[in-house]
C-alpha cells in the first residue's frame, strides 16, 4: 500500500515484516502544459527535465552524483536508467535505481532532484511527481505529488536517509533554480 506524502512528511522503508528494503527505484514523472496553437487549438510541447541523485556524507559533503552525464555512482549502488528528453508517455519519465545494501557506509543521505537543463520553468509543467518503488515486488511505497507551479526551473524532490539500521524517505518539494544539480548543492545542503 502506497503512502501519499505531504511536503516534509517522512516514511520508514522498513517492511511490515520488520525487514528492510534493499532495492528501491525513485521514479520521476511530469507532463508539459499544452500551449495554445497558431489557430486556437492546443498543441503539445516537449519539456526536458533531468533527474539526479546526490549522495552526501553525515557532514553534508557531496560525495558522488548520478545524473544524465554520469549514470552510475562510483560504488555502482545507484543507477540512472536514462534521460527522457520530452516528458512524453505515461508513468515514470526517468528512474533512478538504488541498491541500499551496496550504498557505501559513509553515505548518510541520497537527495533526488529534478531540473530543466534547457531552462524551462515549472509554470510549463504539470502532474509532476516522485515515487519510491520496492524493486523486489514492484510495489509503490510512497508518492509525493508536486503542488503548484512557478518560475523556478528546479525542484529538490525528496531524500532517502539512513535511519538507524534502515532507511527512510522524506518529501522535500523545495523549489530551486539551476540548470544542473551543481547549482542546487547550496540549497540542498541547507535541507539535509
Amino acid at each position: 500500500m502506497s503512502v501519499n506524502l505531504s511536503k516534509g512528511q517522512r516514511v520508514s522503508l522498513t517492511k511490515p515484516s520488520g525487514s528492510t528494503l534493499t532495492q528501491v527505484r525513485m521514479g520521476l514523472g511530469w507532463d508539459a502544459v499544452k500551449k495554445k496553437g497558431l489557430f486556437g487549438g492546443m498543441k503539445n510541447q516537449s519539456i526536458d527535465l533531468d533527474a539526479s541523485a546526490l549522495l552526501f556524507d553525515a557532514a553534508g559533503n557531496l560525495v558522488d552524483q548520478v545524473w544524465f552525464r554520469q549514470l552510475k555512482s562510483h560504488d555502482k549502488s545507484v543507477l540512472h536508467t536514462g534521460d527522457n528528453l520530452t516528458g512524453a508517455g505515461e508513468g515514470d519519465d526517468e528512474s533512478i535505481r538504488v541498491d541500499l545494501q551496496r550504498v557505501h557506509p559513509t553515505i548518510s543521505t541520497i537527495v533526488f532532484t529534478v531540473n530543466s537543463f534547457t531552462g524551462q520553468d515549472f509554470s510549463q509543467i504539470e502532474n509532476a511527481f516522485c515515487r519510491l518503488i520496492d524493486e523486489s515486488s514492484e510495489t509503490e511505497i510512497a508518492r509525493y505529488t508536486l503542488t503548484g507551479s512557478g518560475r523556478h526551473n528546479a525542484q529538490i524532490m525528496a531524500k532517502v536517509s539512513r535511519d538507524g539500521e534502515g532507511w527512510s524517505m522524506t518529501a522535500i518539494g523545495a523549489p530551486a533554480s539551476g540548470r544542473t544539480f551543481k547549482e542546487l548543492v547550496p540549497a540542498i545542503v541547507a535541507l539535509l
